[in-house]
């Protein structure tokens, strides 16, 4: 067994292998960028080395300097995460000839599989199904159209190369497919220096399910079971869970029968997935092979028991694989929430800066430990203060949990996102509360296209309807009662100017103009037990028990002899005087004063915000890469402005009208802050 490896990687997954080699008395080496001197895999390893500047095409994909960092430490194998070098054949290759294990598989099954179109006609020798296509290079855009009309609509227009949704696109006609061969080629060429395009057949209502395999040295391949991965947006997963709730085991164990085949015919060691599109009847293709763990590793991890980073390690050490597959298990539901740095309510525009507040929920399940399940579990490279980078992918935590079912699974996660507690940047977790609660998803009953289905017009706060909105009420008034009882308590107070608890509160619930609606409330404490309330709001009454403090955001308790955890805050930048409530995705904004107080506030004249519409403002933080107009430009709506880039993304900002370019208000290469003006429009 080696006694010391290197992560070439950063962030959770880094965490993450360091959690294991931990376990098994290994030492680790991290290596790290400018922008991650201060990072959390960095004062989690034993060692660190710095690779150079920020940029990762300076840094972690940089094979010369991570090879060097391993030889100067005396490290004895290389764990590649996901992401970077973790699919590079050279890179396994030179790994291997400096005298080093590589902790994934052998360079020759990276190349088998690592090509698009050559894993489509290994996968046919090896019987497994795949789909009717073109599976050779296309060399025009006509030829394109001609094979996706000899394959008929829709047709799926793939680079070789791509991933992370790029160079790929949908055709429905004769047109797509024209426009879509030339923007997936430039994608391709520009993102991967390799412009191989194929096409292959869409299936209707697709399903994204995984079958994870795990191979050694002595030719002993099993599969893990599967992973239901078809919450997407935009190709990028969101939720994952494991097992699916829609194949039967007949198809599970012809899907692992074949991905076991195919694993075989490449001679694979180590963990590694095979990707399946599944049609409504259970007919299943080939989509591809990744060869390196995956982000949502933890479910099958959940499920089965397994360690999967200790099972790699050990088979690139050479051992045999522990157990055989009459011995894998299904135990429960897993589903896990990517955490990413984005906001949803700005169409997922990546969101950078600092952490100001980072508090996880109360973990049960830990990385490492596979003997303590049925429960929830965080994985982050993440910490209170830190900074999100603009120059690394958005994700900054993983969210697990593990259920006796799908349903207690649900339950399990939904509480896990109430009590997540991030603040400085946006996060998903609004969104992902809202697709946990979509009754489609709880019935089981979605495709890869269900977000574009049913958040056609992008994701906004009427998204998320609450169960029962008084509830928010409810906890408002409720808060506000403890604060003033605590002000009451307070000694020194002058006769007569004391303050006065009372129990009739007015909770204006306020909206983007000052005031929305308006709910008469009665707060009655209970007599000798402290924390605790009877909330009526229009006549339901609430019995809250709490025992968080009042500077805690977030509130635990029972509500009517149900757990609750709610996250409640004091004050906003425009309103200091406001409680603001979030609870299942839905957040409100209040102010819980007397009767009184609120027919005066409704007299009160509304501020409007500053008409910011002739300027076009940055959308996020990021960096300026390119201004596309000059001052006096007359300027149709629809046509660019300005790039700005972040988290590896080019975003395109668009003029909203037709107008003449006043004042250019930005440089090329600045970097933005979210709401800048760029543009100003005369």
């Amino acid at each position: 067994m080696f006694t010391k490896i290197l992560i070439a990687n950063r962030g959770e997954i880094a965490c993450r292998v360091i959690a294991t080699a931990k376990k098994m008395g290994i030492a680790t080496v991290a290596v790290y960028s400018e922008a991650d001197k201060e990072a959390r895999h960095v004062q989690l390893a034993d060692e660190a080395v710095l690779l150079g500047p920020a940029p990762s095409r300076e840094s972690y994909l940089v094979a010369d300097k991570i090879i060097e960092a391993a030889k100067k430490t005396g490290a004895q194998a290389i764990h590649p995460g996901y992401g970077f070098l973790s699919e590079n054949e050279a890179f396994a290759k030179r790994v291997e000839e400096e005298g080093m294990a590589f902790i994934g598989p052998r360079h020759f099954s990276i190349a088998a599989m690592g090509d698009k179109i050559a894993s489509k006609k290994l996968a046919s020798e090896a019987k497994v199904n795949t789909i009717p296509g073109w599976n050779d290079a296309i060399e025009s855009a006509e030829r394109a159209v001609q094979i996706a009309k000899d394959i008929g609509y829709p047709v799926m227009i793939k680079a070789s190369a791509g991933g992370g949704g790029k160079g790929l696109r949908v055709a429905y006609n004769d047109k797509e497919a024209l426009e879509g061969f030339t923007a997936c080629q430039n994608e391709a060429r520009n993102s991967f220096g390799d412009d191989r395009i194929f096409i292959e057949k869409f299936v209707q209502e697709p399903r994204h399910i995984e079958i994870q395999v795990l191979g050694d040295a002595h030719g002993n391949v099993i599969y893990l079971n599967e992973r239901e991965c078809s919450i997407q947006r935009r190709h990028q997963k969101v939720i994952e869970e494991a097992p699916s709730p829609f194949i039967s085991d007949a198809t599970r164990k012809a899907m692992g029968e074949q991905a076991v085949a195919l694993a075989k015919a490449v001679k694979y060691q180590s963990a590694g997935t095979v990707e399946f599109v599944v049609g409504k009847d259970q007919d299943f293709y080939f989509l591809e092979m990744n060869t390196r763990l995956q982000v949502e590793h933890p479910v099958t991890e959940c499920i089965t028991g397994l360690d999967l980073v200790e099972l790699m390690i050990r088979v690139a050490a050479g051992e045999k694989l522990p157990l055989t597959q009459a011995e894998v298990k299904r135990d429960g539901w897993a589903i896990e929430c990517r955490i990413n740095a984005e906001d949803p309510f700005r169409n997922f525009l990546p969101s950078t800066g600092r952490l100001v507040r980072f508090a996880p929920p109360a973990q049960t399940m830990f990385q490492a430990n596979t003997t303590e399940l049925q429960g929830v579990r965080v994985d982050t490279g993440v910490q209170d203060g830190g900074e999100i980078p603009m120059f690394y992918d958005s994700m900054i935590a993983k969210l697990i949990v593990h259920g006796t079912d799908r349903l207690d699974a649900i339950h399990k996660m939904r509480e896990a996102l109430n009590g997540f507690v991030i603040r400085g940047i946006s996060s998903s977790i609004p969104f992902q509360a809202a697709l946990l609660a979509h009754p489609k998803f709880v019935a089981g009953d979605f495709n890869t296209g269900f977000i574009a289905e049913h958040y056609a017009h992008g994701f906004r706060a009427e998204d998320v309807p609450h169960s029962d909105p008084d509830f928010l009420v409810a906890m408002a008034a409720f808060v506000r009662r403890k604060s003033r009882e605590r002000a009451a308590g307070l000694s020194g107070q002058l006769p007569g100017y004391g303050v006065k608890v009372g129990h009739g509160y007015a909770v204006i619930v306020l909206d983007a103009k000052g005031a929305h609606v308006q709910k008469a409330v009665h707060v009655d404490e209970v007599v000798g037990q402290i924390g605790s309330a009877v909330v009526t709001v229009d006549g339901k009454r609430y019995a809250i028990t709490s025992g968080s403090r009042l500077n805690d955001i977030c509130v635990s308790g029972t509500c009517n002899g149900q757990p609750f955890t709610v996250q409640i805050e004091r004050g906003t930048p425009r309103n200091p005087l406001a409680l603001v409530v979030q609870h299942n995705g839905t957040r409100i904004e209040t102010m819980v004063v007397s009767p009184r107080m609120a027919e005066l506030h409704a007299l009160m004249p509304f501020k409007a915000p500053p008409d910011m519409s002739r300027y076009v403002l940055s959308p996020m933080p990021g960096l300026l890469v390119d201004i596309a107009v000059q001052p006096g430009q007359k300027v149709q709506a629809g046509e660019r402005v300005a790039v700005i880039e972040a988290m590896k993304m080019e975003n395109v900002l668009f003029a909203a009208a037709d107008g003449v370019v006043a004042k250019v208000l930005a440089s090329k290469g600045e970097s933005l802050v979210v709401d800048q003006p760029i543009v100003e429009f005369g």
